[in-house]
């Protein structure tokens, strides 16, 4: 009896029996009986093909969407990242509510707008309040600070005097006109900021909408969404966790280590302020906090030419306290609640860290003081990682030479 199996048999069946023909094959299956050949390389060339035409449709959509966004690129920024902040929130709330996550996410999200942005609105409001009242008393003449820098010279010892002479400090209508254009351009800048604010009203809410929209979700499906994000990247799966952890270490540290630290360092200096009576405390106060994200520099900017001023003008235990809150509490405050917080694991230099946030403010505004440090800390992540290869291929290399010797 014949066998029946198709591509192993026929041959016999045809030498026994010439008037039977075997079936004709298809191009795949005489690929297969025939060794291939052309066949597969044409087909390897089409799959190739395919792919790249794959990838480039993604990198277009990819494009396209990020267009598309790109008007609530800030709001979906923040977002992000105050769902990284508060997903232990969440997930102190998810154990309450067992089982029930839209009800934790919405919970989470009602904790954060009434412990977090209501309060910043307010003090949004104050500084804008007293910055706008401060510009208005510069341009009426009721605060003169044409008088400033000869109080400060007449109150300087000679020593001090002699080299500012020398650098040219003693032309002192020139001093007096660049302080004055100088803190009315810094006042006049944060009321510009109000005004566009008030300006487009619709806009800034919906950017709040948005934000607070997508917030929810974040927390809801965050734990989901960054494994999913990570099995997508087109890298080995180990090098995309640790540049997913790296992300979130970045993250943290710089909101916790950079903004609480700053706010803390603010609230401090404004009530140095309103001890020593010095007006527009919370304006000040909010700068110091601004200035301190730069490392190295800090509060210092602030409350180091406030200190000068009062001592110059005689008000000396003012000045004192100043300088000593300064020191001892403002600029302690950062050694002290930084390694608590996160911690200095992160491994970026603190000039990397100056350079990339002031560049980051330069080019995003306030979104770059995350996004400068994080392109940085990635960079760094990835280079290190590729040191890391590299070694263990010279290793590898070496080992094999010694073999051969």
């Amino acid at each position: 009896m014949a066998p029946t199996n198709r591509f192993g048999c026929y041959y016999f069946r045809d030498r026994l029996s010439p008037t039977i023909a075997a079936p004709s094959l298809s191009p795949h299956e005489d690929a297969v009986t025939n060794g291939g050949g052309p066949n597969i390389m044409q087909d390897a060339q089409a799959k190739g093909l395919e792919n790249a035409g794959f990838l480039l449709f993604i990198a277009l959509v990819t494009l396209a969407l990020l267009f598309v966004v790109w008007p609530f690129a800030a709001p979906l920024l923040w977002a992000t990242l105050a769902a990284i902040m508060f997903q232990p929130l969440y997930r102190k709330v998810l154990g309450w509510r067992k089982g029930r996550e839209s009800q934790a996410a919405g919970l989470a999200l009602l904790v954060i707008t009434i412990a977090v942005i209501i309060p910043a609105f307010i003090l949004g409001s104050i500084v804008v309040g007293e910055a706008v009242g401060v510009l208005t008393a510069f341009r009426e003449g009721a605060i003169d600070v044409s008088t400033w820098p000869e109080a400060v010279l007449a109150a300087l010892p000679e020593t001090l005097r002699a080299p500012l002479a020398d650098a040219g400090w003693n032309d002192l209508p020139t001093v007096r006109e660049r302080a004055q254009d100088f803190v009315e351009q810094s006042l006049g800048l944060i009321a510009q900021q109000a005004v566009a604010i008030g300006g487009s009203v619709f806009g800034f809410v919906l950017a709040l909408g948005v934000g607070l929209y997508v917030l929810f979700f974040l927390l809801r499906d965050g734990s989901r969404i960054g494994p999913q994000i990570l099995a997508a990247l087109p890298m080995p799966h180990d090098i995309a966790v640790r540049m997913g952890d790296k992300f979130l270490a970045i993250v943290r540290a710089t909101i916790k280590g950079s903004i609480v630290v700053g706010l803390v360092q603010g609230a401090l200096g404004t009530l140095t302020f309103f001890i020593v009576g010095v007006p527009s405390a919370i304006l000040f106060g909010l700068l110091m906090a601004i200035f301190s994200l730069l490392p190295a520099l800090g509060p210092a900017i602030v409350w180091g030419p406030v200190a000068i001023y009062l001592l110059a003008t005689g008000e000396i235990w003012q000045g004192v306290v100043v300088i000593a809150s300064g020191v001892a509490v403002i600029g302690m405050a950062d050694n002290v609640l930084r390694p608590i917080l996160v911690g200095r694991d992160t491994g970026i230099p603190d000039w990397v860290i100056l350079v990339t946030t002031l560049g980051g403010i330069a080019l995003l505004g306030l979104s770059g003081i995350v996004i400068g440090p994080l392109v940085a800390g990635l960079f760094l992540a990835a280079w290190s990682i590729l040191a890391e290869q590299r070694g263990v291929v010279l290793e590898e290399e070496h080992a094999d030479i010694e073999e051969t010797a």
